[in-house]
């Protein structure tokens, strides 16, 4: 079964207790993309405090392991904008 964009929120609010999140899915814009058989494509805006004082690779990283079960399952393309609060 392909990964949804619920199963992805539920996971980033169960490992960064986000402040805010949204996960959209933006497969259909990668249609005939030759990744797209692959798996699905998409965007997360997150804003936690775990993100506080951490550079840009670690809140990916933060993201990605939370998301590694998921990952496997069909998630071809992540695009994240990862914030700690305050920040804009």
């Amino acid at each position: 079964m392909a990964v949804s964009s619920q199963e992805i929120e539920q996971a980033l609010r169960e490992a960064l207790q986000p402040a805010s999140l949204a996960v959209t899915d933006d497969s259909h814009l990668h249609a005939g993309h030759a990744g797209a058989r692959e798996g699905r494509h998409f965007s997360v805006q997150v804003v936690s405090a775990q993100f506080n004082d951490l550079s840009r690779l670690k809140r990916h990283r933060l993201v990605y392991d939370a998301l590694r079960t998921l990952i496997p399952r069909g998630i071809h393309a992540l695009a994240i904008e990862a914030r700690a609060p305050g920040e804009s």
